[in-house]
């Protein structure tokens, strides 16, 4: 009973009230803080302090002085480049099919690292044979530190997919179309 004498008054003379509301005048925005100087003086006087030379800072620019040099180059980069850069590498053991999102496909990776294809079939063949696959072996197979690798394999697992049959044959069953 309270919300519908609420709602009564609330809506009661709702036009004119609005209307009074809108016709009523705008208020004004505040005044000005009064200035002495007018703001083109103002603007011309900060003009000739901008123009004017200040001899203190130009005596302390002066002063400084600033050398700089070209790094030289580190000894791994010069000729024999390409020799280097094959010791730091691997052959790509574990790959997907197809070029994933447009991206071209690897042939090697750099030692101490691990593409995603790798690291999760590493990580399931551990997962399913942890005495054949253990952090030792996967360490040595895909040329990883031994401590990274013990920690990727405690902490990290894959994703482990279980089908759990219906208790009874009656159930509704997901059919393969």
């Amino acid at each position: 009973m309270g919300a519908r004498l609420a709602r009564m008054f609330r809506n009661y003379n709702v036009e004119n009230r609005a209307l009074r509301e809108i016709s009523k005048e705008k208020p004004r925005s505040a005044p000005r803080h009064a200035t002495t100087a007018t703001p083109s003086a103002v603007s011309s006087e900060v003009a000739e302090l901008v123009m004017k030379k200040n001899e203190s800072l130009l005596e302390h620019l002066r002063s400084v002085y600033v050398e700089s040099t070209d790094p030289t180059a580190a000894p791994e980069f010069s000729g024999d480049a390409s020799a280097g850069k094959e010791a730091d590498r691997r052959p790509l053991r574990v790959s997907l099919p197809g070029s994933a999102f447009g991206l071209p496909e690897l042939t090697d990776v750099p030692k101490g690292k691990l593409t995603l294809a790798e690291a999760l079939t590493a990580l399931g063949s551990h997962q399913h044979q942890p005495r054949t696959w253990s952090a030792e072996k996967i360490a040595q197979e895909y040329c990883l530190e031994l401590q990274d690798t013990k920690s990727v394999v405690e902490f990290f697992i894959p994703f482990k997919v279980e089908i759990i049959p219906p208790k009874s044959r009656t159930a509704k069953q997901i059919k393969v179309s």
